[in-house]
């Protein structure tokens, strides 16, 4: 097939039993591993990621991420003990399998020039990848809200200064930080390792694949890689069920879903229907 479909499964239970089910039910064998029964995977220690692998392995599920934190710290706090955390996380990246680690480039205080810190960020993220060098490990940046690396000019002058480092594409982030998905795709396109599939309305509100104005569609033609990363972050209406009747369906706004489960189903079939795959 075209694709490998990864999944944050976290998004369709806290509970890794509960990844596991949902993962199976979507027909979803890559887990991007973020959340595990409750807590960040950066916690786990290294027996218990060893554990998860195998537990994991049982059920035809491999992780192919870590969904990590690293990076998503101020740039302005003392970076030590951000330093041995990330080393921990490569630990647990071989301990799960992972080939790939996903990683930030710092929050920044609020109302000060990005360019003021380009320098400490790029020197705290080639901190990561000498730590990183020989481990096989392959370190991924992703575009976020309120970090150094939110906008796509950014985001290649990381990428241009430490080219070891490559990009997770997310579309929706990019909206939200009032950046063009396309235009984007121009400027990163040689540094994309593989994409997280999540779209955005011009007001920043989250919606199914290919219902947004990320031009998903666009910018599948033009990805050469193979894995997609299912990161839903669709919005869950918890009142729902009081105020249903038996047998019906309240009125809700669109693209709001009963449970969580119901929207990473709802997710994985937009993507599927993206990029005309049945299950």
């Amino acid at each position: 097939m075209r694709y490998q479909i990864a999944a944050f499964a976290d998004e369709a239970d806290a509970a890794i039993s509960g990844q596991i089910e949902a993962m199976r039910a979507e027909h979803i064998s890559l887990l991007e591993i973020r959340g595990v029964d409750g807590k960040s995977v950066a916690d786990l220690t290294v027996p218990e990621a060893k554990a998860l692998r195998a537990r994991l392995a049982d059920e035809g599920i491999a992780v192919w991420s870590v969904g990590s934190p690293y990076g998503k710290s101020e740039v302005t706090e003392a970076f030590g003990l951000r330093l041995d955390e990330f080393r921990h996380g490569l630990e647990l990246a071989e301990a799960l399998g992972a080939s790939h680690i996903r990683l930030f480039s710092f929050y920044l205080p609020r109302g000060e020039a990005p360019e003021t810190f380009r320098d400490e960020v790029l020197d705290r993220l080639s901190r990561f990848c000498e730590a990183a060098k020989g481990s096989g490990i392959v370190l991924c940046h992703e575009n976020e809200k309120g970090i150094y690396g939110d906008v796509a000019p950014r985001c290649a002058e990381i990428h241009r200064a430490l080219p070891e480092l490559k990009a997770v594409f997310d579309p929706a982030n990019f909206i939200q930080s009032g950046q063009a998905t396309l235009p984007a795709w121009e400027l990163l396109a040689p540094y994309v390792e593989y994409m997280h599939i999540k779209d955005a309305m011009p007001d920043g509100s989250v919606v199914p694949a290919g219902c947004g104005e990320g031009h998903l569609p666009e910018l599948l033609q033009r990805y050469q890689g193979t894995v997609l990363t299912l990161e839903p972050h669709l919005a869950v209406f918890e009142g729902l069920k009081a105020l249903e009747q038996e047998g019906a369906r309240s009125d809700v706004p669109s693209y709001q879903y009963a449970s969580n489960r119901e929207a990473f189903a709802a997710a994985a079939a937009a993507l599927r229907k993206l990029i005309g795959e049945n299950t």
